[in-house]
């Protein structure tokens, strides 16, 4: 019997050979983290630092235009987990989405800018008053675009967004069919270089210059756990990594995602994000955002931030960094 089962067996594998099929990651028990990314960030840096060798799971990457697609994904688990900016969270919570906060960093919030384009006659935030201001909904650049008007004394609606993803906007801007272009980098630095846009005015001392990582509750509470703390720490390790090797990771970043070398060369000089632990003043300052657009009645309600975070990994990744 033994035989006859063995043999039944091995016929079929080679069936499955033969008609190009393969076991599926559930058929085998191999477990496969879906990460997702925006612009070649995560994937290119990991790639580059060296830390996506020998990993415990499979990595199955996502690309994304911008972060609130992106957790529309992970809260209806189609990825696990992905890296935003400041904003996206936000709006998911709002949304009562299905997904955590379990990790942030810190960057240059001067890469979140307010562009206009060669020739513009504008000068200064208080010139936006009645103009369209390309902005992707939802986004850390539609944060940092509340946050300057009211620096200013104006409201979101005191202009006139219009809602873009990156490379839609890029194209009205640079055909000028709005007047502004809220946006982060890398998209700030390839304007900057090849559109000649120039800065009105940017985040700097307005936004707190927060990202996150976030993941579905689907994947926290199954067993992709461990490989989302794996994960985590590599990310953490790979932050650090670039801050020392800016050369490198600019260009790493250029052959993952076609940008030339001189526009990550520049995204790269304006800073890289550093892990930050998910303290109380991160969850503050992203509760003070929240109020702001709820404020400005952008959002229906008051979102509760805390109520969407998760610390349970910054032991771990503190540990690995050590």
């Amino acid at each position: 019997m033994n035989r006859r089962f063995d043999l039944r067996v091995a016929v079929f594998a080679a069936a499955l050979l033969l008609s190009g099929c393969a076991p599926s990651a559930a058929d085998t028990g191999e477990l496969v983290l879906k990460v997702g990314d925006q612009k070649g960030n995560a994937q290119s840096l990991l790639s580059s630092a060296g830390l996506l060798k020998d990993l415990p799971y499979r990595i199955e990457w996502s690309t994304f235009t911008s972060g609130p697609p992106l957790l529309e994904a992970a809260s209806a688990g189609a990825i696990d987990l992905g890296g935003v900016g400041n904003t996206p969270p936000i709006f998911a919570a709002a949304a009562k989405a299905k997904i955590t906060v379990v990790a942030a960093a810190k960057g240059d919030a001067s890469s979140d800018a307010i562009l206009v384009p060669e020739g513009s006659p504008l000068t200064g935030a208080n010139a936006l008053r009645g103009k369209q201001i390309a902005v992707a909904k939802g986004s850390s650049a539609h944060g940092s675009l509340l946050l300057v008007l009211q620096r200013a004394g104006l409201s979101i609606t005191d202009v006139k967004p219009v809602f873009l993803a990156p490379a839609e906007a890029f194209a009205a801007f640079t055909q000028k069919r709005v007047d502004a272009w809220a946006i982060w980098d890398p998209y700030t630095s390839q304007a900057l270089l090849e559109a000649g846009a120039r800065v009105l005015v940017d985040g700097a001392d307005v936004a707190n210059g927060y990202s996150f990582q976030v993941a579905s509750r689907a994947a926290l509470d199954g067993r992709k756990s461990g490989a989302i703390k794996d994960y985590l720490s590599r990310l953490a390790k790979a932050q650090r990594w670039s801050d020392s090797h800016r050369a490198d990771r600019a260009k790493a970043w250029a052959a993952e995602t076609g940008l030339s070398l001189p526009v990550a060369e520049a995204a790269v000089a304006r800073g890289v994000d550093l892990y930050q632990p998910l303290t109380p003043e991160v969850v503050a300052s992203e509760q003070q955002l929240a109020d702001a657009f709820t404020a400005a009645k952008v959002l229906p309600g008051k979102v509760n931030f805390a109520e969407f975070v998760d610390n349970r990994f910054d032991a771990d990744i503190q540990a690995t960094l050590r």
